[in-house]
């Protein structure tokens, strides 16, 4: 069966081999620097990579992705498959064996009832969960003895490795949270800011959208990690002073995500200080068009739920919005060698991916025939195109940085060459991508036309990534605001496609059905793919140890960091 191969070819049989330390804690602190600043450490009420990044240093899971993507062992010997016997023949059901002796921090064990907990804390429908697409499938969760958790899915699952798998669904503890299910989940203010976890650090200090300060985890399953006793987590600023603070002035170890040009990285480098880092996974960064009615008038919770947009979802209009950008320029401003044209949601692995000619060149012309043809134009000699008498003009947001505003610049200057009127809108990332209910500026709510931002999958299937964007994925006032389906696309097509990817166990029908799913989002125009960009960080030249991952979180190994004399 091609699907046996498949699998075995996907995971790590074994842990990773641990590094040699002489001490936990002997190299006293390091530094770290998150321009985006955290503004929670619950995974499962964010899906901001900053609060993702900053939890995985506390909340693990069973197996995460390492730097070439492969599936690996965490808190489990080793990752279930048909072949060993931890998935079921006829693949409804996984089985995870915990390994022994695992503590938490606060010293009581880890067993398989805080994995069942975690299980029913995510699918609690009151609960906002941002990561629901990874148990989508499962039907219950079983727990036969201390070390054994049973997942059963509704029917066969090729791909089983979407529960507790990756930075997106670690475990959460079942005594600390037990008060915390359902509705209360974004109530309780001391366990989402200090979650008692497995991982090598404690949260010792936490101060919202600012610094965490974090020790090393007295209760680490290695007697001789993490080398360093304290970690200190800055948030906030942008990524040209991350990048200086690293390899050019030295007063920090690692700074994440240097979205600049790659001119200036280059000059950053020369500093001497530190060294810059890449990795291509899949991350994509993207335009998303709002398929709701966020027109100010209405009522907040109205502007996210009310269909349909007045004109985004005119085929016309979406399509001319997309030949009017020039996606090769923009990856050359903004990117260099670490970003490609994609015109795919999945940008990778490449078997995924799809080729759409007429997304890669611009035509400004082109574009403006289109929406000649359809009957969109400017009645009144303003400027602006209408279409049905409501005027083309648009809200762009993103968030705060040098490349993003570079990219809302050049594509408002070729939106208004073919007849919109274009404002634009820039928001602090740990506002934007913070997923607080209360305010009306995060990504969830799109409290706007447009909006763009990187979104990425852990590890190399994109089942659980496509998922995200089903009808039951959209953020509302019910979801306490948290979702993955930012745009509120709504398809039936899509959907159905999803639900058999879900049960497909043959991989050349997997990547068929993938594909169709591509094309889908692309041309009914739930978003418009730029640029599938490499990530890009920087680590002193004193700091040993550091593996960058794409796949996962890229602090997934910071355990195994050390300081170099």
């Amino acid at each position: 069966m091609k699907l046996r191969t498949w699998l075995l070819g996907a995971v790590a049989t074994t842990a990773l081999a641990p590094a040699a330390f002489a001490d936990r804690g002997s190299d006293g602190e390091v530094k770290i620097l998150y321009w985006q600043a955290p503004s929670i450490l619950n995974p499962y009420l964010s899906g901001g990579t900053k609060d993702l990044e900053s939890a995985s240093l506390i909340l693990e899971p069973l197996a995460r992705y390492n730097q070439d993507g492969t599936l690996t062992p965490w808190l489990v010997d080793e990752v279930p498959t048909v072949a060993n016997g931890g998935v079921s023949e006829d693949l409804t059901t996984i089985t995870w064996k915990l390994s022994e002796g695992l503590l938490w921090s606060d010293g009581t064990p880890l067993t398989s009832a805080d994995v069942k907990f975690t299980y029913e804390y995510c699918t609690d429908p009151d609960g906002g969960c941002a990561s629901a697409a990874l148990f989508d499938g499962v039907v219950s969760v079983e727990t036969p003895d201390d070390l054994t958790i049973v997942i059963t899915f509704g029917a066969p699952t090729p791909v089983p490795y979407g529960p507790f798998v990756g930075q997106e669904a670690p475990i959460l503890q079942a005594a600390q949270f037990a008060d915390c299910l359902g509705a209360a989940a974004s109530s309780c203010t001391a366990q989402n800011y200090g979650p008692i976890g497995t991982g090598p650090f404690v949260a010792d200090d936490f101060k919202p959208n600012d610094v965490i300060v974090y020790s090393a985890n007295p209760n680490y399953r290695d007697p001789a990690k993490p080398a360093f006793a304290k970690v200190t987590f800055k948030g906030g600023g942008d990524a040209a002073a991350a990048g200086r603070a690293v390899m050019e002035t030295g007063e920090y170890d690692y700074a994440w995500n240097l979205q600049l040009a790659p001119d200036v990285i280059a000059e950053m480098a020369e500093g001497g200080k530190g060294t810059p880092v890449r990795a291509f996974a899949s991350s994509l960064e993207k335009i998303y068009l709002n398929f709701t009615n966020p027109d100010a008038s209405l009522s907040p919770e109205e502007r996210a739920v009310i269909r349909p947009h007045p004109f985004l979802q005119d085929p016309a209009v979406v399509k001319a919005l997309t030949m009017a950008i020039d996606k090769p320029l923009l990856v050359e401003v903004g990117y260099g060698d670490s970003g490609t044209v994609t015109c795919s949601y999945v940008p990778a692995p490449a078997v995924y991916t799809v080729d759409i000619e007429d997304c890669l060149t611009q035509d400004l012309e082109g574009a403006k025939a289109l929406l000649d043809a359809a009957g969109i134009v400017d009645t009144d000699g303003d400027g602006v195109r209408e279409k049905d008498g409501v005027p083309l003009k648009v809200l762009y947001q993103t968030s705060t940085n040098a490349v993003r505003q570079d990219f809302q610049a050049l594509i408002k200057d070729w939106w208004e060459s073919i007849g919109l009127e274009v404002e634009l809108r820039n928001i602090s990332a740990s506002v934007f991508f913070g997923g607080d209910a209360g305010s009306p500026d995060t990504y969830q709510k799109f409290y706007a036309d447009i909006e763009m931002y990187t979104s990425s999958f852990s590890g190399t299937d994109p089942q659980s990534y496509l998922g995200e964007q089903t009808c039951d994925k959209a953020p509302s006032p019910s979801s306490q605001w948290q979702g993955s389906n930012t745009s509120r696309f709504c398809d039936e097509e899509y959907d159905a496609l999803y639900a058999e990817l879900t049960s497909t166990a043959d991989f050349e029908k997997r990547v068929e059905l993938v594909q169709k799913m591509n094309v889908i989002l692309y041309e009914k125009g739930m978003m418009i793919p730029l640029v599938h960009r490499g990530d890009t960080s920087a680590y002193s030249n004193t700091l040993g140890g550091v593996v960058m991952n794409s796949w996962d979180s890229e602090l997934w190994n910071i355990a195994d960091w050390y300081r170099i004399d």
